[in-house]
């Protein structure tokens, strides 16, 4: 069981990601395109619209260092995607709606699982350019 190390800012990120894919994966069937999970502008955009607010590189790089180390998503070439431990935390969760799902999955985190720890990094240039295309997808309207 977990020990309540977990923050505010992993279950922002988790739900964050949860939506990010979920969008995807809508977009890529109406689309018939395959599934390749969000990227990491996809996963800025929730975020800022669950939190009006976009993650620091370090906040993000943090977040998702403790979440993929502990199962709850996948990330490689910046794509994230949400596991199969994350995907059932989801399901179980106490249903809130999206205006509490933050402190909801924070609360369960801290119920569920440990907070993990890999090496992915991510660099400014990286981070800088994920910040300009939801820039972009902003102006644009998207």
């Amino acid at each position: 069981m977990g020990d309540g190390d977990w923050n505010w800012n992993d279950a922002w990120i988790f739900v964050s990601a949860v939506i990010a894919e979920r969008l995807e994966r809508d977009r890529a069937l109406h689309a018939a395109l395959p599934m390749t999970g969000a990227t990491l502008a996809d996963l800025l955009a929730a975020a800022d619209f669950l939190h009006h607010g976009v993650p620091s590189r370090a906040d993000l790089e943090e977040a998702v260092r403790r979440l993929a180390g502990a199962g709850l998503i996948t990330v490689a070439d910046d794509v994230i995607e949400v596991a199969p431990a994350g995907e059932q935390l989801w399901r179980t969760r106490p249903f809130s709606g999206l205006s509490s799902a933050v402190m909801t999955l924070q609360a369960q985190l801290n119920r569920a699982a440990e907070p993990g720890w890999t090496d992915w990094s991510l660099d400014e240039a990286t981070y800088t350019a994920a910040v300009r295309e939801y820039s972009l997808r902003l102006a644009d309207g998207r």
